[in-house]
């Protein structure tokens, strides 16, 4: 691990929803200890229009948020990421660039919000309930005695916070 900024880089198939919402809300509550960035293995090429209103709702300046590949982050130049988390099932399953550095992995699967159906209403429920699990998630790393644990056991408490029940 590196000393802090923490460098996180958070995976979806889209980087429409889940990822930039997780990037954001770390940015946000990490401060001067995490850095967090997001891709995509199939990026839409457009943030989710209900993610920008979600984020400014928050009070979150989108200035940042732009749908991009993953492969922007394993050229030479791109950050060297300490934590890479997969937000959706299907990046979780794909075969990933090789990472510089040789990050620490964890699946922290969450449902897609842009794939709900129905009124906007009920889009809107679904990208708050989104946001709501990624920041107990969020919560969870921020509270971890990182630079404390072991690597295992870092591991191992990552892989928990993936497989918390909200």
């Amino acid at each position: 691990m590196t000393d802090t900024p923490y460098s996180v880089l958070f995976l979806c198939t889209g980087n429409s929803a889940r990822s930039i919402i997780a990037e954001a809300l770390l940015n946000r509550d990490g401060k001067d200890r995490f850095r967090a960035w997001s891709a995509g293995s199939q990026p839409r090429g457009e943030v989710h229009p209900f993610t920008l209103d979600l984020l400014r709702s928050l009070g979150i300046d989108t200035g940042f948020a732009r749908s991009k590949s993953w492969d922007e982050f394993a050229k030479p130049g791109a950050p060297e990421f300490d934590f890479i988390f997969t937000v959706c099932d299907s990046a979780a399953n794909e075969t990933c660039p090789v990472w510089p550095g040789h990050p620490m992995t964890a699946h922290w699967g969450i449902p897609d919000p842009a794939s709900v159906q129905g009124t906007d209403a009920e889009k809107h429920v679904a990208f708050a309930e989104a946001t709501r699990q990624l920041g107990n998630r969020i919560s969870l790393l921020l509270n971890l005695p990182i630079a404390s644990l072991d690597r295992l056991a870092l591991k191992s408490k990552l892989d928990a916070i993936g497989q918390t029940r909200d």
